[in-house]
């Protein structure tokens, strides 16, 4: 792929330039890399075993329709698209998904027992001593009917209505849509460094868009969690848009509502019946819903769907969700506490003084990172007391300011301000549901779509992976942008214009205290080409398509890379990314990894390429850290059961599957190492 230049602009360069001027503040503490001039993998403990454990040959990038690792690893594909979760439920037979498979009348009753489709986040749960037995949880973010349905247009067509049309033709096809979305608990077991699913497992289940869900927390109960088939507005129906997630210190999965606007329709025709000044239609500015017809068409069989029928339906979504991945009959529950917006992820850390601290972003361009603290300790002695931590605590976003510190702002309804009825909240709970305008008004930063936000274990850092943002502009400009002003121009912690590879901030708190108010932060990474000259040691005299790797300065020992978006850490701190959108080099997304601190910090290098057209997703270990599972996500992106534009990962003829795989060392060892 032809590379671009991007021309610079003077805003950009000098915002840069304030940054590198002030980057001793993250240096107390864990001690930051002097600039690198040797190669990846020395260290003053030992060229032949870095402090940082990663020793493996970097790959390069691929466009061939495979997953590529490096030399002396390999991958065990744990469970596939449609495999049965249960006896008595067939597998999905892909060779008959362009005769019409999933338009039979029990296809849904099967999906729904079935593995979800287009998996993302996976979180592992042990169920012995040993780590030997655990559970996965598994996001199941969309469904794609161009790959499910014969016939279903793909995405580009279906916000012109031929979604719609098509389920109005296809009743069928909306339910089994419904039912191949939410999330899939799986459990498996490894046998000599094998891992292989339970078939029939106790614990295996599916939560889909049709599953009771509790509310809890502030907006429980509030006006516009009502419907008419909730009156009280006290139980949602199902899940959906379900991206990243996280992991509790008491056990629980908290699985992420993201692009939930793309599920409801007839937005247009609700605002021309209320006016634009109802509270319901303003409560819905702020998330980009379809004018008239949704992504995914359920509308055309589902009143529930149908913004004009069932106007308050798409505020029950946009949340965080708990779930018990070892108790099938607990109902989940949506932790309002948390917030309203499109979720990413939502990570917890226990702060020194035992509260907990949930980090999380909004996966929009320009739109916020936020913060959850608990009121109450978590206690490990008593996790029935845990289990009403996140419905308690409070909610802040955060303030980047261009001299590398920053404030956690308090999203909290106050009579006096600023947070009111005269800045539109009657309430605590319409400052949860409307997060995003309250944010706003706090004067929060607007980042390049914020994705995954997780604390280092080693360190305690907390980074966030900003994926890309096209839309910012190179100097100020004030616009309209879905429901509010916004400054597209570039800011401190966003200061590339058309941020089409991304970036990551490193954040380190106040005390090293996921409670503090305050913090100072760096950027970590700019996305781009590392070749060519293009690899900054420091943050000055920059172009708009130059690559910063935390000050590594050897362009050729850097793997490239765009687009981050799923984070996650190893036992020694080292930083893996995924990936979901352009490369530099035009190769296909995949996983990387990079050392944190010390002499190779901001040495990245790819460990994995995935197939054509997919998104890398997952990124955790097993505890002993000798398995990597990760989630490939829409391989075949854009094709139909008709003309797949993939054969992963069953082969040539086979439609494309999205699938879990389980990355480890041949002969045993740390992956990475």
């Amino acid at each position: 792929m032809p590379k671009r230049s991007i021309v610079s602009s003077p805003a950009f360069q000098d915002l840069l330039l304030q940054r590198v001027t002030r980057r001793s503040v993250l240096q107390a503490g864990v001690a930051l890399a002097p600039l690198a001039v040797a190669g990846c993998g020395t260290s003053e403990v030992s060229a032949s075993a870095p402090a940082h454990g990663l020793s493996f040959q970097p790959i390069k990038g691929s466009t061939a329709d495979a997953v590529i690792l490096p030399h002396g690893y390999t991958y065990d594909i744990l469970v596939r698209w449609g495999e049965s979760l249960a006896s008595g439920v067939p597998d999905l037979d892909s060779t008959r998904l362009a005769g019409g498979a999933l338009l039979e009348p029990r296809a849904a009753e099967w999906q729904s027992r079935q593995f979800g489709q287009n998996c993302d986040a996976i979180h592992f749960f042990a169920l012995d001593a040993n780590a030997e037995r655990g559970l996965l949880c598994v996001n199941n973010e969309f469904p794609d009917g161009a790959v499910m349905f014969p016939g279903h247009p793909k995405f580009a067509e279906a916000v012109r209505g031929k979604a719609t049309a098509y389920v109005r033709q296809h009743p069928h096809s909306a339910a089994a849509s419904q039912a191949s979305v939410g999330v899939s608990i799986i459990e498996i077991v490894r046998r000599n460094g094998v891992w292989t699913r339970v078939q029939d497992s106790r614990y295996a289940r599916r939560i889909t868009a049709n599953t009771p869900i509790d509310i809890g927390g502030p907006a429980r109960g509030a006006e516009l969690m009502r419907t008419r088939d909730d009156p009280n507005g006290h139980r949602a129906l199902g899940t959906f848009g379900n991206c990243a997630g996280g992991q509790t210190p008491w056990g629980t999965y908290l699985t992420a509502e993201e692009n939930v606007h793309d599920y409801f329709g007839n937005h247009a025709l609700l605002q021309k019946e209320r006016g634009l000044h109802d509270p319901i239609v303003e409560a819905h500015q702020r998330f980009a819903m379809w004018s008239t017809h949704s992504l995914h068409g359920w509308e055309g069989a589902d009143s529930r769907f149908d913004m004009l029928r069932n106007p308050t339906e798409p505020f029950r979504f946009g949340w965080i969700v708990e779930i018990d991945p070892k108790d099938p009959a607990k109902a989940p529950i949506k932790r309002t506490a948390l917030g309203r917006f499109a979720h990413e992820g939502a990570n917890p850390i226990i702060a020194p003084d035992g509260r907990v601290a949930v980090y999380m972003g909004d996966d929009a361009k320009f739109e916020y990172v936020y913060k959850f603290v608990s009121e109450r300790r978590f206690d490990p002695k008593k996790p029935d007391r845990n289990s009403q931590l996140l419905d308690e605590g409070t909610l802040y976003v955060a303030r980047f300011d261009a001299g590398g510190a920053g404030e956690w702002l308090p999203l909290v309804y106050d009579e006096k301000g600023p947070l009111n009825e005269s800045s539109g909240f009657r309430n605590q709970a319409e400052v949860l549901i409307k997060s995003r305008a309250a944010a706003s008004v706090l004067g929060a930063t607007p980042m390049d779509r914020p994705e995954d936000v997780e604390a280092n274990p080693t360190t305690g850092r907390i980074y966030v992976a900003c994926t890309n943002n096209d839309a910012r502009r190179g100097e100020s400009q004030v616009a309209h942008y879905r429901g509010h002003e916004i400054d597209l121009g570039p800011n401190a912690a966003n200061p590339r214009a058309i941020n089409k590879f991304g970036h990551i901030i490193e954040i380190r708190e106040a005390d090293d205290d996921h409670t503090a108010r305050t913090f100072t932060w760096e950027v970590f990474l700019l996305g781009g080409d590392s070749e060519g000259g293009k690899l900054l040691s420091s943050l000055t005299n920059v172009r708009n398509d130059t690559a910063y790797y935390a000050g590594y300065s050897n362009a050729s020992e850097v793997s490239p890379i765009g687009s981050p978006d799923n984070i996650g850490f190893d036992a020694n701190g080292n930083l893996w990314i995924v990936t979901d959108g352009e490369q530099p080099d035009g190769s296909n997304n995949g996983c990387w990894v990079c050392p944190t601190t010390g002499p190779d910090r901001g040495c990245l290098q790819r460990f994995l390429s995935g197939p054509s057209g997919a998104e890398i997703c997952g990124c955790r270990f097993s505890p002993d850290g000798q398995t990597l599972f990760l989630s490939i996500q829409h391989p075949g992106a854009e094709g139909t059961v008709e003309n797949p534009r993939s054969h992963w990962p069953d082969g040539p003829g086979t439609q494309p599957r999205s699938s879990v795989i389980a990355v480890r060392k041949l002969g045993g060892g740390r992956v990475g190492s």
